[in-house]
């Protein structure tokens, strides 16, 4: 499965950011709390996967002890005709509300984001 690849993807991310936080301020006395991952529609990642993973994939690192929390990120496509945005679906049969286009370029629902890494100070 590839959610496991995207999640040792996402603790990567998140660890060198909290590394980041530790190299400005070395005394800061805090752990992770959680970490927000959106996941694009178009992915076909399972957020069930990624939550099962988490634990494995998060030990022995500074978010050992944090918890996951994933968003739905919609398919979003620009039209190339007007320029309209739009979430393209069967209500519109997959194509630009505005001018009926089915010309379009796919502006987000494609990737799995590190969104956030919230922190709490002890």
């Amino acid at each position: 499965m590839h959610e496991m690849s995207y999640m040792v993807r996402m603790v990567n991310l998140a660890q060198k950011t909290v590394e980041k936080e530790l190299a400005k301020e070395p005394a800061l006395s805090f752990r992770v709390q959680k970490i927000v991952v959106q996941v694009g529609e178009m992915t076909g990642v399972i957020p069930m996967y990624l939550h099962r993973y988490y634990p494995e994939a998060i030990k022995g690192t500074h978010l050992e002890g944090s918890e996951l929390e994933t968003e739905d990120l919609p398919a979003m496509v620009q039209c190339l005709d007007c320029g309209t945005e739009y979430h393209p679906g069967v209500e519109n049969d997959y194509s630009c509300p505005k001018c009926k286009s089915i010309q379009g370029k796919v502006t987000q629902g494609r990737d799995v984001l590190l969104k956030e890494v919230v922190l709490e100070d002890l």
